[in-house]
Parts: structure tokens; C-alpha cells; sequence
């Protein structure tokens, strides 16, 4: 059995992070890594001490409103919102830290980690968000799909 790269390491924890989910319609976990530790992670669901998704049901499924679309209409905070939350809450920096994260952060996402310093991205599962990869391109951050174990640059 051969070592794990540093990558496929965070990568596996950042899906055994996303088993904390309580959405029912993507279950998403990352990570933020700095200097090759661990800072932060986040899981999307509701606020803390909220009712979950699984308690209350799905907002967006009763609405019927496709994802990627009408952010605002969800009880939960992304996984990627939930590590920069985590960071904060803890005072822990996280600038030119590395995300790693099940899925494609979108627009939204991609804004608060331009602004919190990430300077990486590694995900498996895309998101097919334009406006996120044009504003991920012009602010140097550097986002890499990882579709498979072990495919990783």
C-alpha cells in the first residue's frame, strides 16, 4: 500500500467531512490547509442550534428551485462559508491557505475565499459556474479539478 500525496490526504478528509452534512440535496465538505496542517473545516447545513434541513425539510425542493440558482433561499451556509466562519470564530488565520473541498465553490463562495486569502482550490465535482471560475481566474486563484483518487497534479 503507497503513501497518500499531501493532496489525496486532505482530499479524503475533506469528504469524510462532508458525512457532517444535513442538506438533502449535496452532501459537501472541505478543509482549509495551511503550511501542510489543517486550520479549519466546514460542512454545509444550517446555522448552529438552527433545525437542520432533515428536521424541517428542503426550502429549496418545496420551491422548486434548481441548484445554482437563488442562493438566498436556503437554510444552510455553504461548506466553504462554514470553514471561513470557523477560522474566524477561532481566530485563525488563514490566508494563502490551500481549500480542498468535495465540490466547485460557487460564485458566492469564490468571492468570501478571494477575500480570505485562499490561494488554492482543489475539488472533485465541478459546479459549472462561469461568473465563479472568470473571478477565480482574474484574482490568481488557483482552482483544480481533481475528479478521481490519485489524479491530482
Amino acid at each position: 500500500m503507497s503513501r497518500p500525496s499531501w493532496e489525496e490526504y486532505f482530499m479524503s478528509i475533506a469528504e469524510q467531512v462532508s458525512t457532517r452534512s444535513t442538506c438533502l440535496r449535496r452532501k459537501v465538505g472541505c478543509i482549509i490547509v495551511v503550511e501542510k496542517r489543517i486550520v479549519s473545516t466546514g460542512y454545509n447545513g444550517a446555522p448552529s442550534g438552527l433545525p437542520h434541513c432533515e428536521e424541517v425539510g428542503c426550502l429549496r425542493e418545496r420551491r422548486g428551485v434548481a441548484s445554482g440558482e437563488r442562493h438566498e433561499l436556503c437554510r444552510g451556509l455553504h461548506a466553504e462559508q462554514n470553514a471561513i466562519v470557523q477560522a474566524a470564530l477561532h481566530g485563525t488565520a488563514v490566508r494563502g491557505g490551500t481549500l480542498f473541498c468535495t465540490h466547485q465553490p460557487c460564485v458566492l463562495c469564490t468571492k468570501m475565499l478571494i477575500n480570505a486569502g485562499i490561494v488554492r482550490v482543489y475539488y472533485r465535482e465541478g459546479y459549472g459556474d462561469a461568473l465563479a471560475e472568470e473571478m477565480a481566474r482574474e484574482a490568481g486563484l488557483d482552482l483544480r479539478c481533481v475528479p478521481g483518487k490519485g489524479e491530482y497534479p
